[in-house]
């Protein structure tokens, strides 16, 4: 069995939550208050310069690396154990059945057996790993288990990031995973705690927008689309005659002249939610399903102010910005102004940092 650090991980003490995207590596670190109130003691974001993380493979080490060690000094923490995250487009997963009360290692044969069906690679070049989700549908006399599998080097190149930041890595999860945990933070914000509510997360990032619809617990739908913040950069750069890094600067220090926002910035957030629309349409038609009841915005772009306003707009549905840490205590150190603006750029970040009180 071949074990990957571990998707699956159980309890570490204390913990970092380490994203590393296409435009800045994020830390989140929390605790707990008497054992039930969850804390935000300290969060850190810095920027990448770009193409050092591409399609999420990270193409320039030595420079990722140097921004998170920036990161974490900046945090101003003692905390070195971290929790990383592949993209879900670098893990494999599948879910299958078997036979209740298997002993590990029978257990251990049968996914190794399993995922050579399914993966298409020699099963000496991923990582494996696999968790019991629970009794199967079919009844108690079966589980139903969940495998995930990376090639080995996806893996490999985030390890030796945080160990050339001086961090250790201790948990690998998957992105989607660690932002499903973090939305039930926020799904927790709506209407009866969002239960039996059809609710979409849209993470618009840097290069990509994503769109993941869930039930409850179920994830009914996942989208991807090549748009995001840096098509905002290119309009700017071309706009104004400034080259790409002037006009991400300009972008991120609010010093456009006044015609910006009429001229770039309302179309781009009208062709942002004109793609969630679309992404929505997508669900209906590939589904059995036809309404969502929830948006709930993530990513560098949600911040942008009326964001939400556009989106509902344009869908007919209720939007929300995300913060994973409406229901949080913050320490004294965290800025609340500042964590509203960085917050729904935190998402995978907070899950990952949530690994920290596993069961």
């Amino acid at each position: 069995m071949v074990d990957l650090s571990s998707l699956f991980a159980g309890k570490t003490r204390p913990l970092i939550g380490l994203d590393i995207s296409s435009s800045a590596v994020k830390l989140v670190e929390l605790s707990d208050v008497n054992g039930r109130q969850r804390c935000l003691e300290r969060y850190a974001i810095e920027p990448l310069p770009r193409d050092a993380v591409s399609d999420g493979n990270i193409a320039q080490l030595e420079v990722v690396a140097d921004a998170v060690r920036r990161a974490w000094k900046r945090m101003q923490t003692t905390t070195r154990q971290a929790a990383l995250a592949l993209p879900a487009g670098a893990v494999i997963t599948k879910k299958i059945i078997l036979p209740a009360g298997l002993r590990e290692m029978e257990m251990e044969a049968q996914v190794e057996s399993e995922a050579n069906q399914y993966i298409p690679f020699a099963i000496d070049e991923v990582n494996l790993d696999f968790q019991v989700i629970g009794p199967a549908p079919g009844g108690d006399e079966e589980v139903e288990v969940l495998i995930a599998a990376s090639r080995k080097e996806k893996v490999e190149d985030r390890v030796a990031v945080a160990e050339a930041a001086g961090l250790k890595p201790t948990v690998m999860d998957v992105e989607s995973l660690a932002a499903q945990a973090a939305l039930d933070l926020v799904r927790a914000q709506l209407p009866e705690g969002g239960r039996n509510r059809i609710v979409a997360l849209v993470d618009a990032g840097a290069n990509l927008l994503k769109t993941t619809i869930f039930r409850n617990e179920q994830q009914l739908y996942s989208r991807e689309q090549p748009f995001g913040g840096n098509q905002l950069t290119q309009d700017i750069a071309r706009h104004y005659g400034m080259n790409t890094d002037e006009a991400e600067a300009a972008k991120r220090t609010a010093s456009l002249p006044e015609n910006y926002e009429t001229e770039l910035l309302r179309p781009f957030m009208d062709s942002l939610a004109l793609e969630v629309s679309r992404s929505l349409q997508f669900f209906f038609t590939s589904t059995t399903y036809n309404q969502v009841d929830h948006v709930i915005l993530a990513g560098g772009c949600a911040v942008i102010p009326g964001m939400d306003q556009v989106v509902a707009a344009r869908t007919q549905v209720a939007a929300l910005t995300a913060n994973p840490f409406s229901s949080m205590t913050l320490s004294q150190r965290i800025r609340p102004k500042n964590l509203s603006a960085d917050a729904p750029a935190l998402m995978v970040a907070t899950g990952l940092a949530l690994r920290r009180f596993d069961e």
